[in-house]
């Protein structure tokens, strides 16, 4: 099942506050960027993010989600009406986020 493009929207007005968070489309599903860094993405319209300590102290209760098959579990963030919460979920999650890859030259 692919994600509504309308939930996508509501997150990302959730998230306006921030500055450079930007998302890619993928297969009917959306992928979620802050400061070039994956932070999580839009997933059968689920929003999850990647299991990093910091999300996980802020929402311990959390359960684990798969994306899709044969991705790595991820946290669902099922109180996405406060937008203040989501906005420090995001910028304590930053610098634990791995930084994008270098393409190499061959």
């Amino acid at each position: 099942m692919a994600s509504k493009k309308e939930y996508l929207d509501y997150i990302l007005g959730q998230l306006s506050l921030l500055e450079d968070v930007t998302h890619k489309a993928m297969m009917g599903e959306y992928i979620l960027y802050y400061k070039g860094r994956i932070f999580g993405g839009i997933y059968d319209d689920r929003f999850l993010v990647k299991t990093v300590p910091a999300a996980e102290a802020l929402m311990p209760d959390a359960p684990l989600e798969t994306p899709y098959d044969g991705a790595k579990p991820m946290l669902l963030v099922d109180n996405a009406e406060d937008s203040g919460f989501l906005q420090r979920l995001v910028t304590e999650m930053y610098p634990q986020l791995p930084e994008k890859k270098k393409k190499t030259k061959k």
